[in-house]
């Protein structure tokens, strides 16, 4: 188990979406997070008091989260007087960067003279099976979306606590870096061999009760070239009997490749449905999770208005107006 609470490393991270690791915590895990250590040209904050590493030890903090998600997953150099640091200092190091802290050979070797530990959380610690496409008794909703890193784990997230609060039989089920470093488990889904990323999906969410709903944190984006096999994975590995679209209206391009344009959700509806169906026939997309952060109040509330005239299905922001409307359709389908 990783210990308790942390130091979050935000690094020099370029944006404020390069540290959506470390913003998912503070967001989700409040009370497991004491502090943010920035580098200087660090142009991300999290809202959390900047500390350094005395004073977040003295603060109680035990592990030093790698906050940041860099394009490729990697240990950026600069960062690494800060981790072996932080190793003499005390703190364990947890990182769900695809370049693995056991394999830094620097900070491996001063882990092992100083007793600490390192956690890699995006290495598959399970033997998964390849998919078999059984039909297994239970619930599933998946968040897909137009693009990456634009919702689709809060939204998730935003389901499991409306779920929870009205009594219904719910569970979060992480598939990255992020989701696995606030629930404590999941499955790593872009680190899994190809062959067995839909199985890992069959096995995260196994049989269960009939009103039972697995939430599956959704990855990637089918129109995202870097990333579309992780997300057709989980389509086919959860069966959802319920998709919920994610899109952020304001976003100019496909993000890291300004020469692909955003579908429209019109678009997304259509390519999601017809994947999802291959799998379960009775797929249905049941609302529009909307990431309305840089619109206004005013301007957020149209658009979401507008959404629901267009395709009769309810349109909202989970994190800025609540979860009710697309928690509703789930109630209903129990």
């Amino acid at each position: 188990m990783i210990k308790t609470p942390y130091l979050l490393f935000l690094g020099d991270a370029p944006d404020q979406l390069s540290a959506k690791v470390a913003q998912g915590i503070r967001d989700w895990r409040p009370e497991n997070a004491v502090g943010q250590f920035r580098m200087e040209g660090c142009e991300a904050d999290v809202g959390l008091p900047d500390m350094s590493l005395e004073e977040a030890r003295a603060a109680g903090a035990k592990t030093l989260v790698i906050g940041v998600a860099n394009r490729g997953g990697v240990i950026n150099q600069d960062w690494k007087k800060v981790l072996v640091t932080a190793l003499e200092g005390g703190f364990d190091l947890a990182s769900g960067l695809h370049n693995l802290l056991r394999n830094e050979r620097d900070l491996a070797a001063v882990a092992q003279a100083t007793g600490r530990d390192l956690h890699d959380v995006r290495v598959p610690e399970v033997r998964y099976p390849i998919a078999s496409g059984r039909k297994r008794s239970g619930r599933r909703v998946l968040t897909v979306g137009t693009d990456c890193s634009m919702g689709k784990m809060y939204t998730s997230l935003s389901l499991e606590r409306e779920m929870r609060a009205r009594g219904m039989s719910c569970t979060f089920r992480a598939t990255g870096q992020t989701g696995i470093l606030i629930t404590g488990e999941g499955v790593p889904l872009d680190a899994v061999v190809a062959d067995f990323m839909s199985g890992s999906i069959e096995w995260l969410t196994p049989e269960n009760n009939a009103e039972h709903w697995d939430i599956v944190e959704g990855q990637g984006s089918l129109y995202h070239l870097s990333y579309s096999g992780v997300t057709l994975a989980l389509i086919h590995g959860s069966q959802p009997d319920a998709l919920v679209l994610c899109h952020e209206p304001t976003r100019e391009h496909v993000r890291g490749m300004p020469g692909y344009a955003l579908p429209g959700l019109e678009e997304l509806k259509e390519l999601a449905l017809k994947l999802a169906r291959i799998a379960n026939p009775d797929c249905a997309a049941i609302g529009f999770s909307i990431n309305t952060h840089k619109m206004t109040e005013a301007g957020a509330l149209s658009y979401l208005a507008e959404l629901e005239s267009r395709f009769g299905l309810p349109a909202c922001d989970p994190c800025r107006f609540g979860a009710e409307a697309l928690v509703d359709v789930l109630e209903a389908m129990t």
